[in-house]
């Protein structure tokens, strides 16, 4: 899988937001709210990447146990796919 094109990554205070662009302007519709976590994820999603490759990249740049890294891959995939902001 892989992120979608027309979308930014902005940090604004502690949080991460996935803005929508469209015709070269923000779209308020379609925003994403992410933590530090999800921002990791959303950067390695540049290039293609496997389930397997993302919890790697977890394991390796956060100390975390592999099942809680695992679970949290899971839950953003699946907020991410009800977005639509994936291809796969």
């Amino acid at each position: 899988m892989k992120r979608k094109e027309g979308y930014l990554l902005r940090k604004i205070g502690m949080s991460y937001m996935i803005v929508p662009i469209k015709d070269g302007l923000i779209q308020i519709e379609g925003m994403l709210t992410l933590n530090e976590t999800g921002a990791f994820l959303w950067e390695q999603l540049k290039e293609e990447k496997t389930k397997k490759e993302l919890l790697e990249a977890i394991l390796s740049e956060y100390d975390v146990d592999k099942e809680i890294a695992s679970t949290d891959i899971q839950e953003f995939l699946e907020k991410a796919k009800r977005s639509n902001i994936l291809s796969e």
